[in-house]
């Protein structure tokens, strides 16, 4: 029997809006509506709205959270002033990806944390959680249906959020911040300043309702909704990695080059042996970005090869970049083959296609620092 699809709160305001939906992380979400290209260049140029209700919301409370989201995590939390956002990933012991997430550090006396995951490990992470928190005096609070939310993303967004929003505070927010706000009976408001896109961009948290009028405020006032597709192309663009392509149970953040989110330096944290393990005798592949000399579009799976024919990696993802006009991707490769400046081929259909390993990221991103 085909399980059913999950709607987020904006769902019919979306459909109204002429929206494609289609099947994504277990939910019916927006892919495109202008289109993506239009999409893409909005949040680029002007500014764009997001709807990521989609998203996991899980609170982390009592007399041991500090300890405990630092046993499940791979960054380090202690330093965290209330307000601040670091991002980091869970793991299994053999080293391999629960989930790659958001730590905010709530507005508390004693240490609680909201950690936002992905829509497609919500279930399978809070689960996870529970199995780890034996012996910690912590309070675990699912709250992923009770919050949507909308991301507002592109070189306007500051201006968006103040103007449409009437949240002047979130002038003063800087990259990986966050403020708590109110709205006018007195609910409470999540603004946080991280994105997903390399641009400037704001994430706003609350009660369904409240997103649905902002929502329309923002629509009322022309800022352009976009969809997943382009929030893909702009990800990617920005070097940055998505949960199931760039990260998995297979894949440890070793291997994505993420390791400045794994402090070594902890005490202790699931999966620190298996990591340091990695660095000191190297992955088994390393995820690289090649550009194609050609317009040809790799696409996730097709194999990376030698000129002689020799597979060494596979695409994770890859596009024609709207923003640079070049055919860009990710590919997981044998290590000797990750250095910059190293030609590759990717086979395309029935032909290869050269390539060059390049920095993975992309596009110059333009966060307010």
């Amino acid at each position: 029997m085909e399980e059913q699809l999950k709607i987020t709160c904006l769902h019919d305001l979306h459909v109204e809006l002429g929206a494609k939906m289609s099947p994504f992380a277990g939910f019916d979400m927006p892919i495109q509506y202008s289109g993506i290209v239009d999409e893409h260049n909005a949040v680029r140029k002007d500014v764009g709205v997001f709807d990521v209700s989609h998203m996991g919301e899980i609170f982390v409370s009592g007399e041991d959270a500090e300890a405990f989201v630092n046993h499940i995590f791979t960054n380090d939390v202690r330093p965290l002033e209330a307000g601040s956002i670091i991002y980091g990933m869970m793991l299994y012991e053999d080293g391999g990806t629960v989930d790659d997430l958001l730590v905010y550090r709530e507005f508390t006396d004693e240490p609680s944390y909201l950690l936002v995951v992905n829509a497609s490990n919500i279930d399978k992470d809070y689960e996870w959680m529970k199995q780890q928190a034996a012996g910690y005096k912590v309070i675990l609070d699912n709250q992923s249906d009770n919050f949507g939310q909308i991301a507002i993303q592109g070189p306007k967004a500051e201006d968006a959020v103040v103007d449409l929003l009437d949240l002047e505070d979130v002038r003063e927010l800087t990259f990986y911040t966050f403020c708590d706000a109110e709205d006018e009976e007195g609910n409470r408001v999540i603004v946080s300043r991280t994105g997903y896109t390399g641009e400037d961009g704001f994430e706003i948290y609350a009660a369904p309702a409240i997103i649905r009028d902002m929502w329309q405020w923002l629509m009322d006032a022309g800022v352009k909704p976009c969809g997943l597709g382009c929030r893909d192309t702009l990800r990617f663009e920005a070097g940055l990695p998505l949960y199931g392509d760039e990260l998995s149970a297979e894949i440890s953040p070793v291997m994505a080059g993420l390791s400045m989110f794994c402090k070594l330096d902890k005490p202790e944290f699931i999966g620190k042996e298996a990591l340091a393990a990695q660095k000191a005798n190297g992955p088994a592949k390393k995820l690289v970005g090649i550009e194609l000399a050609d317009n040809a579009i790799p696409r996730a799976g097709y194999p990376v090869e030698l000129e002689d024919g020799t597979q060494v990696g596979v695409v994770t993802t890859g596009y024609h970049s709207i923003s640079l006009d070049k055919s860009i991707c990710f590919a997981l490769v044998d290590p000797q083959y990750a250095a910059l400046g190293t030609s590759l081929w990717i086979h395309i259909r029935k032909r290869t296609f050269q390539g060059t390993v390049v920095k993975k990221r992309f596009y110059q991103t333009n966060y307010k620092k």
